[in-house]
């Protein structure tokens, strides 16, 4: 049975606030131990998964509001990472709906897409750490201290979380597949 435009529509937008509200529940579950947001990136997964499920349009906007609506809740992040974390997820929800579209629905696209929806949101992170930061005078000598930022923030201490969303998000997109969540007509 295929679903109207409308029931896709309704469907997308439950799972986008699903989405948004995992993204605030999952860093409040691991924010006791900040190292542990820290290393695995729990607001990420539900951004991602956005991207594969709703579509990189709803993906960008949750991606874009979470870490501020995350800062309101309980204070984390805090407003200066919440703005480098803003443009970062919004291009991961943005990239990883379009990678997915774009390519087939097979097993091996679903990493190629995870993948280089990952990329892309690195890349803003870093271009985004370097302007915010560099603006509100945070690093003495921006070029410099931003790569450093970049290289610890966006690869080193988040390494168990790239693994992580590695392992976990293509399992959970094939899973959804399967279940016929995840459609050919989105």
């Amino acid at each position: 049975m295929n679903a109207t435009k409308k029931q896709i529509d309704i469907r997308n937008l439950t799972a986008a606030a699903v989405c948004l509200a995992l993204s605030i529940l999952l860093p409040y579950l691991t924010g006791r131990i900040q190292q542990l947001g820290t290393a695995f990136s729990p607001m990420h997964i539900p951004i991602l998964l956005c991207g594969f499920v709703c579509g990189p349009y709803y993906a960008a906007i949750i991606g874009a509001a979470a870490p501020f609506l995350n800062h309101m809740v309980s204070g984390m992040p805090m407003l200066p990472m919440a703005s480098v974390m803003s443009p970062e997820l919004a291009v991961y929800g943005l990239a990883a709906g379009l990678l997915y579209r774009a390519l087939a629905k097979k097993k091996d696209y679903i990493y190629v897409s995870l993948i280089g929806a990952m990329i892309a949101g690195r890349v803003a992170f870093g271009i985004a750490g370097w302007l915010i930061f560099s603006v509100l005078g945070i690093f003495e000598v921006p070029f410099t201290w931003g790569w450093e930022f970049f290289v610890n923030g966006a690869l080193i201490t988040a390494a168990p979380g790239i693994i992580l969303h590695i392992v976990l998000i293509p399992v959970i997109v094939m899973a959804l597949q399967k279940a016929r969540f995840i459609t050919a007509e989105q």
